[in-house]
């Protein structure tokens, strides 16, 4: 989007934050350009200006791009905590049941665009560190022979904790992904773990690099779902899985009218009083109206190459968890 056009490689070292300097190779990760860690493509610095939607608003590409980016700005640092509020807890259930669908293994490359806020990354670094403990406690249980040294010493390899698994988080605002770093901070996330900034629509990796691509209430926000898709199908691995969970079109008629009632009376209202921002949450379900339908979205994804592409609604449709294959 318009506000942001650079890459900024930042991983989790130690005892803070560091920026990626050339050269170095992230975990899991391998390099294509000379010094250069990810194989990082430079954004372009211009997109053709068309007439596109924000919210209900009529408004041109690079207008938007702009807009949505100041929306995130201003909301970044109370997120989390109306997230909360809006869903009364229940987006964690849905991201828990992301992560369920998705069943990473140790090892798993895992790309979470827009997630700058980490849910999804520290959900899946606990899911894998969880499997590849219960892998050590087996091996362990078998091997009655080993030292208390040597056992002590494998449950304190950070790395090896992971089985080798990495999660690369990709936003296109800072904001997003400093509140992301501070929370990884805070929970103790320390391997593993890797922020890019960079757009959904040109994402800065080589092609064929990852296991798995997520995307969480994110990709009704992109100026062209089309292109962020093709972007999502370039940059995994043959075999590679493609999941999106996204707010989509109510099922039941009188559901359908509370959560309009909900979501035009009450969520600005809330917006304004904890976040201090009524217009932001008035575009966020502006943008929720605006995006397709389950079966339209389903066929923006088979269109960008996935096959074997299925979708499963949630809360009466008030969310759907798409997911498609490369193949």
């Amino acid at each position: 989007m318009a506000a942001a056009r650079s890459c900024a490689l930042w991983s989790c070292c130690g005892r803070g934050w560091s920026q990626v300097t050339p050269g170095r190779q992230l975990p899991g990760l391998r390099s294509s350009w000379p010094g250069d860690p990810l194989g990082v493509r430079l954004l372009s610095q211009e997109k053709k200006a068309t007439e596109t939607h924000f919210g209900f608003e009529s408004v041109s590409e690079e207008e938007k791009g702009g807009k949505v980016y100041q929306v995130f700005e201003s909301v970044a640092k109370k997120y989390d905590v109306m997230n909360d509020v809006m869903s009364l807890g229940i987006h964690r259930v849905w991201k828990d049941l992301l992560l369920s669908k998705m069943r990473p293994i140790p090892g798993t490359k895992l790309l979470d665009v827009a997630g700058g806020t980490g849910d999804i990354a520290f959900r899946f670094l606990n899911y894998v560190q969880a499997q590849q403990q219960r892998k050590k406690k087996r091996q362990l249980r078998a091997q009655q022979n080993l030292s208390w040294e040597e056992i002590a010493k494998k449950y304190q390899n950070e790395e090896d904790s992971l089985g080798g698994s990495h999660v690369m988080v990709c936003d296109i605002n800072k904001e997003m992904l400093k509140v992301g770093k501070k929370k990884a901070i805070a929970q103790g996330h320390k391997a593993g773990l890797a922020w890019v900034l960079g757009d959904a629509e040109e994402l800065p990796f080589d092609d064929d690099k990852f296991d798995i691509y997520t995307i969480a209430f994110g990709i009704r926000n992109v100026t062209h779902i089309d292109r962020a898709l093709q972007e999502a199908h370039r940059v995994l691995k043959p075999g590679g899985r493609f999941l999106c969970l996204e707010f989509s079109q109510v099922n039941n008629p009188f559901i359908s009218r509370l959560y309009d009632l909900y979501s035009f009376q009450v969520i600005p209202v809330l917006g304004e009083v904890i976040a201090g921002d009524w217009k932001s949450y008035q575009y966020l379900v502006e943008s929720i109206r605006r995006f397709p339908s389950q079966e339209e979205f389903k066929e923006m994804i088979e269109d960008a190459g996935f096959h074997k592409v299925t979708y499963e609604s949630l809360s009466s449709g008030i969310v759907a968890i798409h997911s498609g294959f490369k193949l």
